[in-house]
């Protein structure tokens, strides 16, 4: 079957079998790397993707269902000449080890920032639990998408 699918702002067409998912299509097919793959169980959040403005985790969509959509990962939100307000924010508070759920960490913040004027830290907490890391526990995370929020302007309510 051969879908066509807006990644990134680019018009795409993909064959695809009916048992592919979206994330072995983004990876294999369109060589798009940030999307990673984890648990393969929507558990972990390393392949969260916005599907048409919100995110999922790609591991769970088959890709035959989102032929018309459009999918927004990483590459698609980092400005060609640097860095987003939020990887400038994780890289600042040391909220990156291995970096392996770095991206969808990031996609996360960056849906739940595009909503917002301000927010608790327990609204943000909440936005980004879909999202595990094993290496920095979530403290700096949260710093660094704290530092983020101010760089961009967003507020903090108390």
């Amino acid at each position: 079957m051969n879908i066509k699918i807006k990644v990134n702002g680019q018009l795409r067409s993909v064959e695809v079998e009916h048992n592919t998912t979206l994330l072995q299509v983004i990876r294999k097919d369109l060589n798009i790397t940030s999307p990673k793959s984890g648990c393969e169980k929507g558990e972990c959040g390393a392949c969260t993707v916005l599907l048409d403005g919100k995110p999922i985790t790609s591991c769970l969509v088959l890709a035959f269902t989102v032929d018309g959509s459009e999918i927004t990962t990483l590459e698609g939100i980092t400005p060609k000449d640097g860095l987003n307000p939020i990887q400038k924010g994780l890289i600042n508070a040391g909220g990156i080890q291995c970096g392996f759920c770095t991206p969808g960490f990031i996609m996360s913040g960056h849906n739940f920032f595009s909503k917002k004027e301000d927010f608790t830290i327990d609204e943000l907490k909440r936005a980004l639990s879909g999202n595990l890391c094993r290496c920095t526990g979530y403290k700096k995370i949260v710093d660094g998408m704290l530092l983020a929020a101010k760089e961009m302007g967003i507020k903090v309510k108390k």
